[in-house]
């Protein structure tokens, strides 16, 4: 989204709660909620001039996004599959 001036608002795409602490990138100025949703955003849109630390963080941040992203996948899967065996245990008792 543009302001008036055609200029990015890095705020136009974020939502911090109203009374939480935000945790802003100090590159361009968005803000986060987390400061693990910083240190991805660090990682993936200011890789070239992180520090070791920063680095780091975004390792750590990473990983436990790809564990999340996994169980979330498996639990899914096992929720389709119940699913699929209540709709065919219902169709051989109602045939």
């Amino acid at each position: 989204m543009t302001t008036t001036d055609d200029t990015i608002d890095p705020t136009d795409d974020t939502h911090v709660p109203p009374g939480a602490s935000a945790h802003v990138c100090e590159r361009c100025g968005r803000p986060f909620a987390d400061e693990e949703y910083l240190s991805l955003h660090r990682g993936l849109d200011h890789a070239a001039d992180l520090s070791a630390a920063e680095r780091e963080a975004f390792e750590a941040a990473h990983e436990s996004e790809v564990a999340d992203l996994q169980r979330f996948r498996l639990l899914a899967l096992a929720a389709l599959v119940a699913l699929y065996f209540g709709f065919l245990m219902t169709y051989a008792v109602v045939t």
